[in-house]
């Protein structure tokens, strides 16, 4: 037989293993998840796109001190919620990723 602890442990753990590996915006709570953090959006489509746009923006602008490079794929993120060629992009880029991580069963 198994303990209760033990089994709270595996849930527990499975549970923060299948949060960790999200990337996107949670329709459940319109939060953006990143792995195992999450960050509160916009409920207006105006105001997710115009915050995607200028996180794409200040990310091109990135060699300046305090913006960064890092925006730039976060603002496609955001977008993909609201702009149907960024879903499919993000989407695509999903995909081949987990091909990528996966190795081919032969």
């Amino acid at each position: 037989m198994t303990n209760v602890n033990d089994r709270q442990e595996t849930r527990g753990g499975e549970k923060r293993k299948a949060r960790a590996v999200r990337f996107g915006i949670d329709h459940a709570s319109g939060r953006l998840v990143l792995g195992s953090f999450s960050i509160g959006m916009p409920r207006s489509r105006i105001a997710r796109m115009a915050l995607g746009m200028a996180l794409i923006f200040c990310g091109v602008l990135g060699f300046l001190p305090i913006l960064g490079f890092w925006m730039l794929p976060l603002g496609f993120l955001v977008l993909s919620h609201d702009l149907p060629f960024a879903r499919r992009l993000r989407r695509r880029l999903a995909v081949w990723w987990h091909r990528r991580r996966k190795p081919a069963d032969r």
